[in-house]
């Protein structure tokens, strides 16, 4: 039988959208080659996996301290400015980075602070490229348009940026880093050249009326989440879930570098190979959402994560513990998909920069306490963090099955009953 295929999935998702998935992928190939070598040359400088920890949990601080700014900024600036200026940020953090290792003035301390810098910048080019991809796709596109980005970050990433990370810092330890700060270079550019529809929302449909930046404020965006009470759910689910991942994958590296015996040159290689996992996920997530339905392919995902890294804290080897690793990376990104275009699809597009930022506030911001919790069950046994984070999952996932499946169809966020006819078109 000859799937029937919709106007919207024949349409091309246009050039503004393949600008920004270009500026994407460019700064995936600059992020994974530095968060392949820092953590590497954290190693260099302690062997105290609370430490070591600290690299990953200071990442995500920024969402902590920064996440409903960044919202503000994004719903309040043209978002083409703001990519271009958080990738600028980062550029000068590994530049400077890089000078210190050169000097051999790099301490963990400074390695840290910049780590933290670094954050400050994600959060504005994480929320911005979220914010922006709703101005340049349709709404039935947007699960496919985050699947391509997904797919791009994951691909450019994991097989190519972190296997190059790895054979860079054997070479040299500041060599990653001048190869990172140059990277960024080229989607600055990319940023100015998105057409004006990224920039910012110039009209709410919901309402009917034009936006501008003079009334942009957190006080709205605040009201807003606090009444709509499956969005607050989700939130507290995500929040709870996400900081177990982040609590069992705090001492991630030390495990496959003491327990799996792995050298520090090959853990690039070993990061790819989870990293299929998820690009296999991010290529399956749309299909998937169309023929089973948003919720389910969510609740799915979240069980079958936390069966993953409890897996992989269970492994008696290290094919074992890179299969299991693997599966848990293949659910993270079933998941990242669908519910990354549900949030563009019932928030309002002026209030979006600043949900997103409340959001990844509430959940991100919780990520540096966890992963510092696991970086001291790791000092115990390196297995213990993804035991415990896993059995979190898994068990917040069943109490939370029916908001999920149930919740997500009645939202009239569930893509199925729009689109279960649809075949997937693979272009851009």
């Amino acid at each position: 039988m000859t799937a029937v295929v919709s106007a919207a999935e024949r349409t091309r998702l246009g050039r503004g959208f393949r600008t920004l998935w270009a500026a994407t992928a460019f700064s995936g190939l600059a992020d994974g080659v530095g968060r392949t070598a820092v953590p590497l040359i954290a190693t260099t400088l302690t062997t105290d996996p609370l430490l070591i920890s600290l690299v990953t949990a200071l990442a995500f601080v920024p969402w902590l301290l920064f996440g409903l700014p960044a919202g503000m900024i994004v719903d309040r600036y043209d978002r083409r400015l703001v990519l271009a200026s958080a990738n600028t940020l980062r550029c000068a953090v590994a530049l400077g980075l890089a000078v210190l290792a050169v000097a051999h003035s790099l301490t963990i301390m400074s390695l840290l602070a910049g780590v933290l810098l670094f954050g400050f910048g994600e959060t504005l080019y994480d929320n911005a490229t979220n914010a922006a991809l709703a101005g340049v796709v349709t709404r039935p596109q947007l699960d496919r348009a985050n699947g391509w980005i997904q797919t791009a970050q994951i691909t450019i990433d994991n097989f190519v940026a972190v296997p190059v990370g790895g054979v860079l810092f054997g070479v040299a330890l500041a060599l990653p880093l001048w190869v990172g700060s140059a990277g960024y270079l080229i989607p600055i550019g990319l940023a100015l050249l998105l057409p004006i529809a990224a920039a910012r929302p110039r009209h709410d449909a919901d309402e009917g009326r034009h936006v501008g930046p003079s009334r942009v404020s957190a006080r709205e965006a605040l009201r807003y989440v606090w009444h709509q009470r499956y969005l607050r759910a989700m939130i507290l689910f995500t929040s709870i879930t996400g900081s177990a991942f982040a609590f069992a994958q705090a001492a991630n590296i030390l495990l496959f570098l003491d327990t799996h015996r792995v050298r520090p040159a090959a853990i690039g290689f070993v990061t790819a190979a989870i990293g299929a996992g998820a690009l296999v996920g991010s290529l399956l997530a749309s299909s998937l959402v169309r023929r089973l339905g948003r919720g389910p392919v969510m609740l799915a995902a979240n069980l079958l994560a936390g069966a993953g890294l409890l897996a992989t804290g269970l492994a008696p080897n290290l094919p074992a513990a890179l299969l299991a690793y693997a599966t848990a990376a293949f659910a993270i990104s079933l998941w990242n998909v669908p519910w990354g275009a549900l949030r563009q699809q019932i928030v309002p597009q002026r209030l979006f920069g600043r949900v997103l930022g409340i959001s990844r506030t509430l959940t991100w911001g919780l990520f540096p306490i966890a992963t510092v919790l696991g970086g001291l069950a790791a000092r115990a046994d390196l297995r213990l963090p993804f035991v415990i984070g896993g059995a979190v999952a898994l068990a917040t996932s069943a109490v939370a099955a029916r908001l999920i499946v149930v919740g997500t169809r009645d939202a009239g966020a569930d893509a199925r009953d729009e689109t279960a006819d649809e075949a997937p078109v693979a272009s851009l």
